[in-house]
């Protein structure tokens, strides 16, 4: 069914949402604004008030939980970046300075990752910790070691294929042809090193990447798959692949959303209207795959869709490249989707019911074809409920921190 064509009814959560998405002019009540707002504040404190209680205690890189409780790694793994991330943002929502110290202690941490070669989730990994500390403290270390992080990406560069390569060492064959939705949220970081240093090759390699997703991911109905394989050597492309979706042919949801968020985000620092374009026509399929309690299954197009385990976590990290449509494209219904999304899993999916949960947001999958993760915590997805709640109750902030301008 598509977006055009449903109305979006009240929610599981109790929020009344009779809103065609078709249009731009339908809107909530003045009283759900309201109860919205209240719902995402609550759900922002109680974040905060969780990393209040948890973060002194806490010397490494959560991964996610098992029986509640963080497991962790001593590197970052990929996720590393979203620790201090979160610390930042419940700084700038608190003022609390214990949380600015703790940002930039764990910050620190990430120092040797800066000439890791042998992964792409190098964004992941600075933009919400190093280039943050240097947005929000103007000490030029942060700024200079994202750069160098940059710097590392963009040897993963194919030029055959005008691609980023997504795994495994420069020296080793396997993958080496191997693209996954998931890099287009490492981009912004090698537009970053391109406004800071005035060397236009990493942006330049950022857009040949994104063109070369945006030629092979999406599907004429706006879903992707989670990978996309080409020959390494002449860059021909093979075919979709997946590794965290169901199949090939299906629709993982947080490879949806990372593909709606990226997209999004390179059309803002280039103002190519294409990646807009395609944003768009993720965001729309993804859309008409929500049920009515907004919270996204694990993927879209899985058998047992949408009666399936959920992922909280992409409807966040959606969430958020919803809100910058909203604004690029003068649609309202993509803020109403986003507000919907956010107050669902504030409602729905937080873990204020129990005693031992070390994590803000539950109900969220990691990898369901390997049971890696099923219905856990994950520090995205507590990353990206700030992010989204903030952007929407005080942009500034958000600004501040990650840069939400665009060309």
């Amino acid at each position: 069914m598509s977006v055009s064509r449903r109305t979006l009814l009240t929610t599981a959560a109790g929020a009344a949402v009779a809103v065609s998405a078709s249009t731009s002019t339908a809107g909530p009540a003045a009283a759900d604004q309201a109860s919205a707002t209240r719902t995402l504040r609550q759900a922002a404190d109680y974040a905060v008030a969780k990393l209040r209680a948890v973060a002194p205690g806490v010397t490494a890189f959560p991964v996610g939980t098992k029986f509640e409780k963080w497991t962790y790694s001593q590197n970052g793994d990929w996720v590393g970046g979203f620790w201090p991330g979160q610390l930042w943002l419940a700084w700038l929502h608190s003022g609390e300075e214990q949380f600015k110290n703790l940002a930039l202690a764990s910050a620190e941490k990430l120092a040797p990752r800066r000439t890791d070669t042998g992964t792409h989730d190098l964004g992941f990994l600075f933009y919400p910790s190093w280039v943050t500390a240097w947005r929000l403290t103007g000490d030029d270390k942060w700024k200079d070691g994202a750069v160098q992080a940059a710097s590392s990406l963009i040897k993963r560069y194919n030029p055959a294929g005008k691609f980023i390569r997504a795994w495994g060492a420069l020296d080793d064959p396997k993958n080496a042809g191997r693209v996954i939705m998931d890099t287009m949220m490492n981009l912004d970081l090698l537009a970053f090193a391109s406004r800071q240093t005035g060397d236009p090759q990493y942006l330049d390699i950022a857009v040949a990447h994104a063109k070369t997703a945006q030629r092979y991911f999406p599907r004429p109905d706006g879903s992707t798959p989670h990978v996309f394989d080409f020959d390494p050597v002449t860059g021909a492309p093979v075919g979709p692949n997946t590794v965290q979706g169901y199949s090939p042919a299906s629709c993982w949801s947080r490879g949806q959303a990372w593909g709606v968020y990226g997209f999004t985000t390179i059309h803002r620092r280039t103002g190519d209207p294409e990646f807009l374009a395609t944003a768009r026509r993720l965001a729309d399929f993804a859309l008409s795959r929500l049920t009515s309690d907004h919270v996204p299954v694990w993927d879209y197009l899985a058998p047992q869709a949408p009666d399936d385990v959920k992922d909280a976590s992409a409807g966040v990290i959606m969430a958020c490249g919803l809100l910058d449509l909203a604004e690029l494209t003068h649609r309202p219904h993509y803020r109403e989707s986003a507000l919907r999304i956010l107050t669902a899993v504030s409602r729905t999916c937080l873990t204020t019911k129990s005693t031992r949960a070390e994590a803000s947001v539950a109900r969220c999958t990691r990898n369901r074809p390997n049971e890696d993760g099923v219905e856990v915590s994950l520090p995205y997805a507590d990353y990206y409920l700030l992010e989204g709640i903030l952007r929407v109750l005080d942009r500034p902030k958000v600004d501040r921190a990650i840069d939400l301008s665009s060309v």
